[in-house]
């Protein structure tokens, strides 16, 4: 290989691994500054599509990268805290707020990379404080995204001669289709729009590229980034698929169209270097801005047509595990105490049916290994864990308020069932961990032994409903029967230990599978004591 070219080569794929790492490093010291509010940004300020497009946005804006904004997105319809029809919004902003990578490669700062590189790694590795150390990688990430450019830019310079490259581009001009798919394929495989366009900005300073060449290549990118957000949505639930499409929809279409217009764009965006004075840099990053703020006001109002549409494509009921409360209305606190004891109950009540649920699907993960199971089981206990916070702040919040005799009683046995719950949420996880343990350990538990586990497992799921219906409707019957399937759950805990010891003493069961049994059983056991506690509530006594 010629040392030229070899040294072309070398330049071009440090610097794009040296500008990668910068935005990484740069998105990763802005999320941790802002550290839990990125979400909250997002799930308190969806309610309507214009806010969701204002949060995508900003929280692009805060993590420089769409691609991760929309997984956020993804993740957060996978886990219930979002609609589809929010996601839409959301995706649609983090459309734009990508394009300020951009709007900040087009200032010229490659001659004052390397200060800044030195300034960031200055507080990142002479300082404890967080705040200053996640500002030092903020600050070098910023960095390392210049002094990558200026490498990318140099070894891209000898382009400029090369007549197979000259010829590309003349194909790109004359047919917009194949840049489109050149941005597409490049965007897919570096999995960053920021870096494609890293790299026209970069063409464009060396005059390597036309902009009549580089704009299909743009709208390209546009459609390549989708590609993290449906790999993120493998597995995930139907609703968390259908907001990955709607990416790859919204970024199809707002590319079909300006292809459409490729020739009045490029026009006008000529005119607007001119008018602005723009160096190539700052005109791809206006020419990126342009087209993403156009495609969000054309396609906005078909927001409710574009959930439609990708609800055809994909079809079936979803199995989307709701995070948020139902029930909690804060207008109740002051107005009607008894009716937000009510409320509060209809939760519990919800929130008890999410541990019964997530008891089945942990029974059924032991039984066939399928992750299927485990994972809505770990949704489940996501959602009794958001509901335990969010109940409990509203009892918290309700208890300021003036009770008769009974509603004191409601109140505090309310509250002492939540955490009953959650804990019971606790003790599943936990199975799930053994369970896991279990198989990636490869520890067979006899056949004796499995047939123990169902059947406590059976009787343990059945006493957990019993007690929510306990308390659903202040059933005495059914709480005096939980205590009493308890006691079974008592005694078939210390029987089986019992029959493990001497599966073990006759060398039928390994130390391992024994361990396994018996913290599996052991779990089981707590959650009947929460559920007797339950039914404590509901009887009006301890025992």
């Amino acid at each position: 290989m010629d040392a030229n070219v070899q040294a072309m080569i070398f330049e071009f794929i440090g610097g794009l691994g040296i500008f990668l790492l910068g935005i990484k490093y740069m998105g990763d010291g802005l999320q941790k500054t802002a550290g839990d509010r990125l979400r909250e940004i997002l799930d308190k300020t969806t309610s309507n599509p214009f806010l969701g497009v204002l949060a995508g946005i900003i929280v692009t804006v805060l993590i420089q990268s769409s691609s991760g904004t929309t997984v956020l997105t993804v993740g957060l319809v996978n886990a219930g805290f979002m609609t589809l029809r929010q996601s839409i919004g959301v995706i649609m902003g983090a459309n734009i707020g990508t394009t300020i990578t951009a709007f900040i490669i087009g200032f010229d700062l490659g001659a004052y990379s390397l200060p800044i590189i030195g300034i960031g790694a200055f507080l990142l590795f002479f300082f404890k404080n967080s705040k200053l150390t996640n500002l030092g990688l903020t600050i070098f990430g910023f960095g390392s995204l210049f002094y990558g450019l200026e490498l990318m830019s140099s070894g891209l310079k000898p382009l400029r001669d090369v007549q197979m490259f000259h010829d590309l581009t003349v194909s790109m001009s004359d047919n917009p289709i194949l840049g489109v798919v050149v941005g597409t394929v490049f965007t897919m495989l570096v999995q960053s729009s920021s870096a494609t366009i890293g790299i026209l900005q970069s063409l464009m300073l060396e005059g390597a590229i036309e902009l009549k060449a580089a704009l299909p290549v743009l709208f390209g990118d546009n459609i390549g980034t989708t590609i993290t957000a449906v790999l993120a949505s493998i597995g995930a639930t139907i609703a968390a698929k259908r907001a990955a499409l709607t990416h790859v929809i919204f970024n199809v279409i707002g590319a079909t169209i300006i292809i459409i217009f490729i020739n009045f764009y490029t026009l006008f965006m000529e005119k607007v270097q001119v008018a602005l004075e723009l160096n190539p840099a700052m005109t791809i990053a206006f020419s990126h801005g342009i087209f993403n703020v156009l495609n969000t006001v054309i396609q906005f109002p078909f927001i409710g047509l574009l959930a439609l549409l990708v609800t055809k494509i994909i079809p079936g009921e979803d199995t989307v595990v709701e995070f948020k409360p139902k029930h909690l209305d804060p207008i109740f606190i002051k107005q009607s105490p008894s009716v937000a004891l009510d409320q509060a109950k209809a939760e519990i009540v919800r929130m008890g049916e999410y541990a019964t649920k997530g008891l089945e699907e942990t029974s059924i993960f032991l039984n066939t290994n399928n992750n299927k199971h485990e994972e809505m089981a770990m949704q489940l206990e996501g959602a009794i864990n958001n509901l335990d916070r969010e109940i409990t702040s509203y009892l918290v919040e309700l208890s300021g308020t003036n009770f008769t005799e009974t509603e004191r009683f409601s109140h505090s046995a309310l509250i002492n069932s939540v955490r009953d719950i959650e804990r019971m949420g606790d003790h599943f996880e936990n199975i799930l961990e053994l369970i896991n343990y279990k198989i990636s350990n490869k520890v067979d538990i006899t056949e004796q032994g499995m047939i123990d586990l169902n059947e406590m497992f059976d009787l343990t799921i059945i006493t957990v409903k019993d007690a929510i219906r306990a308390l659903d409707n202040m059933d005495r019957e059914a709480a005096l029967s939980v205590v009493q399937k308890e006691n079974e759950i008592d005694n078939m805990e210390r029987k089986y230990r019992k029959k493990h010891i001497i599966r073990l003493n006759e060398g039928v069961c390994t130390g391992t599978a024994g361990i396994v049994f018996a913290d599996i059983i052991s779990n089981l056991e707590r959650i009947g004591d929460h559920a007797v506690n339950i039914a404590d509530e509901v009887l009006g006594e301890k025992h």
